[in-house]
């Protein structure tokens, strides 16, 4: 495959949802539980929206909701339904990488309409991003899930705000910075480099890590973006949940420590604490719009998702 490289057309945002209007429920990565997908669909239409499940959203190969070209299949008949306007990923988990050949980008530079997700779902809001389509990096779910609602609906959101007694808040570094906010998780980044190009000059940083990898690992996808140049016109970073690395330590040092090595340098503010990434209530962010990260005031301010 060619490697994906970013429109250099204006934001396409997608236009603000209205009550009755069609969120598909999709599976491009892993499947979730029947009883997930239904509080999904509960939650859906108590915000006053249709939603419609994909064919395969049920459909299950190993750690994957289906095959390949069955998720990539419900993925573009949502991106090319007229009647769909935002799409709500059922689940992370592994294989959203692999349908990033697969999105008709096309159709939805014809059509934006946000995605929704986190984690594993990071590959594909790369490719929301260099079609230049806003995305929202969160969850339906938790007590915070109505900020997706939100969003969808045009609302401009409160600041987020560094939580001081989160795990990692420290990180947090001084100064002010703009620019338009993308990211995700750290893994993903890391392994999209060569295939995606995150060229990400004049964008605030959004990383969130769960500690199904060690500090070597950090380590490496931190270097790794490093190392490819997507890391060295970020004006910031905003950092996220540093979900399962409390107490743990490898040979004197912390996970703190691997990010204040390997961040330390970029020379750009820093905002850590802030609740976004793998935890129990997580904020709901758009992604690929203009924002204001203040270390000082500790937050992290952003534009509308929709027009």
């Amino acid at each position: 495959m060619s490697r994906l490289a970013r429109s250099r057309s204006n934001t396409a945002r997608p236009r603000r949802l209205e009550p009755d209007d069609v969120i598909a429920l999709v599976s491009p990565a892993s499947w979730s539980e029947d009883s997930w997908r239904a509080e999904s669909i509960a939650t859906v239409e108590s915000w006053g929206f249709t939603a419609r499940v994909g064919r395969h959203a049920t459909d299950r190969l190993g750690y994957m909701a289906g095959g390949d070209r069955e998720r990539a299949a419900d993925l573009n008949a949502a991106i090319r339904d007229p009647e769909v306007r935002a799409i709500l990923t059922l689940q992370g988990g592994c294989g959203s990488l692999r349908l990033l050949a697969d999105v008709d980008t096309d159709a939805l530079r014809a059509d934006p309409k946000p995605i929704i997700g986190f984690s594993d779902i990071t590959a594909l809001h790369q490719v929301w991003h260099l079609v230049g389509v806003p995305s929202v990096h969160g969850a339906a779910a938790g007590t915070r899930a109505g900020t997706v609602r939100h969003l969808l609906v045009g609302g401009h959101g409160e600041p987020v705000r560094s939580d001081i007694g989160q795990y990692g808040a420290e990180l947090t570094t001084g100064g002010t910075a703009t620019g338009t906010l993308f990211g995700g998780n750290l893994e993903m980044l890391a392994r999209s480099v060569g295939v995606v190009d995150n060229d990400l000059d004049g964008h605030v940083l959004l990383l969130e890590i769960n500690r199904t990898v060690g500090l070597g690992m950090v380590d490496r996808a931190l270097t790794q973006l490093i190392l490819s140049g997507a890391l060295a016109g970020i004006t910031g970073v905003a950092m996220g949940t540093l979900e399962g690395f409390e107490g743990y330590e490898d040979r004197g040092w912390t996970v703190l420590d691997v990010l204040r090595d390997r961040l330390g340098p970029l020379g750009v503010p820093i905002l850590a604490g802030l609740p976004l990434g793998h935890m129990e209530n997580p904020v709901s962010i758009p992604l690929g719009v203009e924002c204001e990260l203040d270390a000082d005031a500790g937050t992290l301010s952003v534009a509308p998702l929709a027009a």
